[in-house]
């Protein structure tokens, strides 16, 4: 695990690779989630993406794996079914936030980075700005926010979505979905 600091806030990254990840991940997760206003006890995850472009297909993966778990006090956004990508995102937040007022928004997205950190999952306190790197202009949203490094930055980031390997996207997303079941309990039958 590298920490490093932006902003005053501490990034966590965590290398999927690691056979510790799932477990380090869940671990500071955890930690990051009771740090905040203990009295929201609902948590929405806001899966980010398109199935579209494998590269940007880390959210809707993540979503659709976490709505097949009978999670208690948990709402998911953006699952394959129902992706929430740039085009239904700003309606998407104001729906979070007239349903679900008093609740830790987490918001999940695949990222680009340098060529070391592909592979990488990052964890952080304060909202996460999609799209950026591929030069979007959308809102800033979450509590917390979670990426997973899929593809380095470079010319042509659009391109470098598309092109993917699924191999990266899945082991990324096995690791988050895998943190999350360890960090956050599941109702009872």
């Amino acid at each position: 695990m590298l920490v490093q600091q932006k902003n005053k806030r501490k990034v966590y990254y965590f290398n999927s690779a690691d056979g510790y990840c799932a477990y380090q991940f869940s671990k500071i997760l955890g930690e990051l989630v009771q740090s905040l206003d203990k009295s929201r006890e609902e948590i929405v995850f806001l899966c980010i993406g398109s199935d579209r472009a494998t590269g940007d297909s880390l959210g809707p993966i993540i979503g659709y794996k976490l709505s097949e778990l009978e999670y208690k006090n948990y709402t998911i956004y953006g699952t394959l079914d129902e992706p929430v990508h740039a085009k239904n995102l700003r309606e998407t937040i104001e729906k979070i936030k007239e349903s679900h007022k008093d609740s830790i928004l987490i918001a999940i997205d695949a990222s680009l980075g340098n060529s070391n950190h592909v592979g990488f999952i990052t964890l952080g306190e304060g909202p996460l700005k999609p799209g950026a790197g591929v030069s979007k202009d959308l809102p800033a949203v979450g509590d917390l926010f979670i990426t997973g490094i899929v593809n380095f930055s470079g010319l042509l980031d659009n391109m470098l979505l598309q092109t993917t390997r699924l191999n990266v996207v899945m082991k990324l997303a096995d690791c988050i979905c895998l943190g999350i079941r360890f960090c956050l309990p599941l109702r009872a039958n």
